[in-house]
C-alpha cells in the first residue's frame, strides 16, 4: 500500500478505537492474573472536559495500557459525578433562560427529571471526549454517583455513621453560598487576598442610666453592612483607654439599639482602635465570643445575601449595595470618622468563584471527623498509601488531617442524595434507610405514626459524601459487600488526581476505605499538576479559559495532544498550556511516519544476504541502547515519573533511532539492504512502538500493524513487554563516542564550508585506537572520509578539533586560516577552563560531598577528569598551530 505523505490521525484514530472495543481489549473480568485497577476521578456532568481533565485522563490511560502490556488484568472504571451545587446551578439557569421556568414553580420530582436529562446529555459528551482521547476504559462498568445502587450505598453509609454517633445535626456557624443558597464545607471556600477598606465608625456611648454621655467610641470594621447585627462592643480588659466603660453601653448607628460593652483578652489592643464590634451571626470569631458572653444573635441577611427584616433598614437590598448605602448614611449622620485602605483575605465559593461566602448560623448535618481521621493519617504516614510526589504533599496532608474540623455535609439543594431523616409533626426525627424503616423505629419507641405523618428532610448530601465511596461502590462494595468484583479489584492500584482535591476527596476516600473495608482504597496517589492558561489561571469550566479538547484533537490528533500535555508536566508541577507542545507532538508523529516510509522503501527495494556495506556495529549499538532505555523506562514507571519516561523514549526514537541508527545502516543509493540488518531494523521499530504505545496509542498501533504482515490477535495494545537484556557498557560508550566525533567533524566541515561530497582525510591522535577501529567504518561513511590514519604527531595544514581527550586533524583541499582555527580553539579552551572551575568549586564544598549520593559525586569527579583531559588536548593542539 502507498503511505500518505504525512501521518493523518483522522483516518486512523476512529478505526483503531473501534477495533480495540470490538475485540474487548478494554473489558476486564476477574481471573488468575494480578489486577491493576484505576477508578477515574469522576468528572462533573456540567459541560465538557477542560485541559486539566485531559492531563488526568492521559496519565491514567498511560498507566493502564502499560499495566495491560505487563501481564496485569487492567481494569479502568469510568464514570461521572452528579456535582450537586454546580449541576443544579446549570439546570436552574437552563430552565430560566430556555424554558422560562423558575425552580420554585416545580416540584422536586419535576426538577429532578430535568436534571437527569441534563446528565444524560452532558455525560454523553464527556464520555465521547474520553474515547476520542484514546482512553481504554472498561465501558461496561460506567458508574454515575446517582445510580440506584450508588444512591442506596450513600444512604446506607449515612445511617451507619449516624448510628455510630459519627453524624449529628445541630446549629453551627457554617459557610454559606448566597448564590447557590446552600451550606459549604470549610474545604469548599477559596480564600483570596483582596484590597478592601477599614471603615472607622463612631458609636455613641450611654451610661448605666441610658443617658448619652456625649462621647463616642470609634470602631474599625471591614463590613459596615453588618452593623445592624451588632450585639456588643468588646475591648481588652488591660486596655487603659477603655476602663471607664465598665457598665456602659454603646448605641448602634442607623438602628439606635443599645448594646453592652464586654471585656475579653481576645481583642488585639494594637489593631484598629482596639475596640471590636461583635456580630455573632456573621463572623465565626464573633460567634464564639457571643457564646462565651451569652450575646444575642441577630441574623441580618437572607439566604440570598439580601438584608433581612432583622436588619431594620435597607431591607431586601443586596449586601454589597447595602454596604454603599450604609457608608453614605453614616457620612450624612457624621458617624464615619475615616476610611483606610486595607488588604484582607476574603472567602469565595469553590463552585461559584465570583460569590463571597457568608459565615452564617444554620442547622445542618455534620460528620465528626476526629475518629475517622486517624486511620487515614496513619495509612499515609506509615507508607501504606504512597503519595507522588511525596516530598511536596505529605506534610500538607499531615497538617490538614491533624487539624481537621467536623464536616458539614448537608446542602440546601434538590440534586443529590436526599438526607434520610424523617420528621414527626412535633419535630422529632428518625434516621432510616427508608420511610418504612423510620415508621418502624418511631413505633418501637411507642410513637404511633404512619408514613403519611412523616416529612423527609428537604436537604441533600454534599457531593463529596457520595464520591468518598467511589473506589468501593463502583464495584458495589457497599451495596453488595463481598461480591466477586470488590474482592478481586479492591484495593485499587493507583489514584490519579489533582492536588487541589487532596482534602475534598483523597483523604476522605482513605477514611471511607479504612472505615468500611478496613484497608486502604489504593496503594499510590499520583498528583498531576494544575494546567493553567497563559495568565497562570487554573483552567476550569467556570472561567471558560480552556480550549475545546475535540477541536485540539481535530487539529493535531489525539496522540499529539497526549504528547503535548504530558511532555511538559512532571508529577505535581503546574504547567502553562501552550499549543506549541502539541505541535511538537504532531512533528513527532510525522517523524515516526517518515521513518516507516523509509523502512518500507527498503523493503520494496529488496534485501541481500551479507551485503558488503552492512553496518553490524550500528545494530549492536542500538540493541544495547534499546535495552538500556527499556530498563530506564521501567524504573521511571515505578517512580511515576511519566513525563521523564516520555522524554527518554522521545530521545531514543527521534535521536538514536531516526537520526543515527537509520542513517548508519542506510544502504548505498538504490542498493538493497542487508537482510539480517533489515529484519533487526523492523524488530527495533516494533520494540520502539511498544515502548511508546501507552503514550501515543493510535500512531504506534498503526505503524506496528504496517511493519509486517500480522496474524489475528497480534495487536500492539496487548503485546507483552519482556525483560530487557543486560547491556554492554563498552558498546554504549563506543556508540556515544561515534556520535560525538561525527557531530564534531560535521560541525567543523560546516564552519569551513565543505560540501557533503567533498572528501576529507582524517588523522586521529588518540590513546584508544582499538576503540576507534571498532567504529572506523561508521565514522568514515558518516563524515565522507577517504582515509582514516592514526598519528602521534600534529599534522600540518589541517582543520584541528578536539573531542573529549582526542585530537583530530582533518585534511582538505581548501586553504585554511590558522588564525581562525586558533580563535576557535581558544574559545573552547576558555569554556572548558570555566567549566572546570565550577566543577572544582562544587567538589570543594564539603556539605555537597557529604550529603550528595555517591553516584552524583562520582559523576562530578568524572566531569572534572574529562575537562582536565580536554584542556590538555586543546593546549597541545594550540601548540601545533
Amino acid at each position: 500500500m502507498e503511505l500518505s505523505k504525512n501521518y493523518t490521525p483522522a483516518a486512523i484514530e476512529g478505526k483503531w478505537y473501534q477495533y480495540w472495543m470490538d475485540n474487548g481489549y478494554f473489558r476486564s473480568k476477574p481471573d488468575n492474573r494480578p489486577p491493576f485497577t484505576i477508578v477515574i476521578p469522576p468528572p462533573n456532568v456540567t459541560g465538557v472536559l477542560h485541559m486539566g481533565h485531559t492531563l488526568n485522563e492521559t496519565v491514567q490511560d498511560i498507566l493502564v495500557r502499560r499495566a495491560r502490556m505487563t501481564g496485569f488484568n487492567a481494569c479502568w472504571v469510568p464514570g461521572s459525578d452528579h456535582a450537586s451545587i454546580a449541576t443544579e446551578a446549570k439546570v436552574v439557569n437552563m430552565l430560566k433562560t430556555e424554558k422560562g421556568i423558575e425552580k420554585s414553580q416545580l416540584t422536586r420530582d419535576e426538577f429532578l427529571k430535568y436534571a437527569f436529562e441534563w446528565k444524560d446529555k452532558y455525560g454523553g459528551i464527556i464520555y465521547n471526549q474520553i474515547k476520542k482521547l484514546g482512553c481504554s476504559c472498561d465501558w461496561d462498568r460506567v458508574t454515575f454517583t446517582m445510580d440506584d445502587h450508588y444512591y442506596k450505598a450513600v444512604i446506607k453509609v449515612f445511617n451507619d455513621l449516624y448510628n455510630k454517633g459519627l453524624i449529628y445535626r445541630g446549629a453551627r456557624m457554617i459557610n454559606w453560598d448566597p448564590k447557590a443558597k446552600t451550606a459549604l464545607s470549610d474545604e469548599e471556600v477559596q480564600y483570596k487576598d483582596v484590597q478592601g477598606k477599614l471603615y472607622y465608625v463612631k458609636y455613641a456611648i450611654a451610661d448605666s442610666e441610658d443617658q448619652l454621655t456625649g462621647d463616642y467610641i470609634t470602631i474599625a470594621t471591614q463590613r459596615p453592612e453588618t452593623i445592624m447585627g451588632d450585639s456588643a462592643i468588646c475591648v481588652n480588659p488591660d486596655d487603659e483607654r477603655y476602663q471607664h466603660l465598665v457598665g456602659h453601653y454603646a448605641i448602634v448607628p442607623l438602628v439606635n439599639r443599645r448594646i453592652p460593652f464586654i471585656f475579653d483578652t481576645y481583642v488585639d489592643k494594637e489593631f484598629g482602635t482596639g475596640a471590636l464590634k461583635v456580630t455573632p451571626a456573621h463572623d465565626i470569631n464573633d460567634y464564639n465570643l457571643g457564646l462565651k458572653h451569652n450575646l444575642e444573635i441577630i441574623d441580618t441577611l437572607n439566604d440570598d445575601g439580601t438584608l433581612s427584616t432583622a436588619a431594620g433598614v435597607f431591607i431586601g437590598m443586596d449586601r454589597f449595595a447595602a454596604r454603599k448605602k450604609v457608608i453614605a448614611t453614616l457620612k450624612e449622620q457624621e458617624l464615619l470618622d475615616k476610611e483606610q485602605e486595607y488588604t484582607t483575605r476574603v472567602g469565595y465559593s469553590e463552585r461559584n468563584p465570583d460569590t463571597v461566602v457568608e459565615p452564617r448560623i444554620s442547622t445542618q448535618w455534620f460528620v465528626k471527623m476526629a475518629e475517622l481521621t486517624k486511620p487515614a493519617l496513619d495509612a499515609v504516614v506509615n507508607g501504606d498509601v504512597n503519595i507522588h510526589p511525596g516530598d511536596r504533599f505529605l506534610a500538607t496532608y499531615k497538617y490538614w488531617m491533624e487539624n481537621v474540623k467536623d464536616w458539614c455535609i448537608s446542602r440546601q439543594l434538590w440534586w443529590g442524595q436526599r438526607i434520610p431523616s424523617y420528621y414527626a409533626p412535633d419535630g422529632t426525627f428518625e434516621v432510616a434507610e427508608s420511610i418504612e424503616e423510620a415508621v418502624a423505629q418511631f413505633k418501637a419507641k411507642g410513637v404511633m405514626l404512619e408514613a403519611a405523618d412523616l416529612r423527609q428532610d428537604e436537604d441533600c448530601l454534599d457531593t463529596w459524601f457520595s464520591s468518598w465511596l467511589w473506589p468501593m461502590e463502583v464495584f458495589n462494595g457497599i451495596s453488595q459487600p463481598d461480591n466477586e468484583d470488590i474482592n478481586y479489584y479492591y484495593p485499587t492500584s493507583v489514584l490519579v488526581t489533582g492536588q487541589d482535591i487532596i482534602f475534598f476527596w483523597v483523604a476522605r476516600m482513605i477514611m471511607a476505605g479504612e472505615e468500611y473495608k478496613k484497608v486502604k482504597p489504593f496503594s499510590d496517589v499520583y498528583f498531576t499538576g494544575m494546567v493553567r492558561d497563559k495568565l497562570g489561571r487554573k483552567m476550569s469550566k467556570q472561567l471558560n479559559n480552556s480550549p475545546d479538547l475535540l477541536e485540539l484533537i481535530e487539529k493535531f490528533g489525539a496522540d499529539a495532544v497526549r504528547f503535548g500535555i504530558l511532555i511538559s508536566s512532571p508529577a505535581g508541577n503546574d504547567l502553562l498550556f501552550d499549543e506549541a507542545s502539541l505541535e511538537q507532538g504532531r512533528f513527532f508523529c510525522n517523524k515516526i511516519w517518515n521513518a516507516l516510509k523509509l523502512v518500507k522503501m527498503w523493503e520494496e527495494r529488496g534485501t541481500i544476504a551479507n551485503a558488503p556495506d552492512a553496518n553490524h556495529f550500528a545494530v549492536e549499538w542500538f540493541e544495547n541502547r534499546l535495552n538500556e532505555v527499556q530498563a530506564q523506562v521501567a524504573e521511571l514507571f515505578k517512580d511515576f515519573k511519566l513525563s521523564e519516561a516520555l522524554k527518554t523514549i522521545y530521545s531514543l526514537v527521534w535521536d538514536d533511532f531516526c537520526s543515527w541508527y537509520l542513517e548508519w545502516v542506510k544502504p548505498g543509493f538504490e542498493q538493497p539492504i542487508d537482510a539480517a540488518i533489515y529484519q533487526k531494523t523492523v524488530y527495533f521499530f516494533e520494540q520502539l512502538m511498544q515502548l511508546l504505545h501507552p503514550f501515543m496509542p493510535f500512531a504506534t498501533e498503526e505503524i506496528y500493524q504496517l511493519l509486517q504482515t500480522r496474524t489475528a490477535g497480534d495487536d500492539l495494545i496487548v503485546k507483552q513487554f519482556t525483560t530487557p537484556a543486560a547491556t554492554n557498557a563498552d558498546i554504549l560508550l563506543q556508540g556515544a563516542l561515534a556520535k560525538e566525533v561525527i557531530s564534531s567533524i560535521r560541525d567543523a566541515r560546516n564552519k569551513h564550508q565543505l560540501k557533503p561530497k567533498d572528501e576529507i582525510g582524517v588523522y586521529i591522535d588518540t590513546i584508544q585506537e582499538d576503540v576507534f577501529k571498532l567504529i572506523e567504518d561508521t565514522l568514515s561513511k558518516q563524515v565522507n572520509a577517504k582515509s582514516i590514519t592514526y598519528t602521534k604527531t600534529p599534522v600540518a595544514d589541517c582543520i584541528n578539533i578536539v573531542v573529549q581527550q582526542d585530537k583530530f586533524y582533518l585534511e582538505t583541499e581548501i586553504v585554511l586560516d590558522p588564525v581562525a582555527q586558533k580563535e576557535e580553539l581558544l574559545k573552547e579552551l576558555t569554556y572548558q577552563q570555566g567549566f572546570l572551575v565550577s566543577v572544582e568549586k562544587k567538589l570543594g564544598n564539603e556539605r555537597f560531598v557529604q550529603n550528595a549520593k555517591p553516584e552524583v559525586v562520582e559523576a562530578e569527579q568524572k566531569k572534572k577528569a574529562d575537562a582536565e583531559a580536554k584542556i590538555a588536548a586543546i593546549t597541545e593542539s594550540l601548540k601545533s598551530l
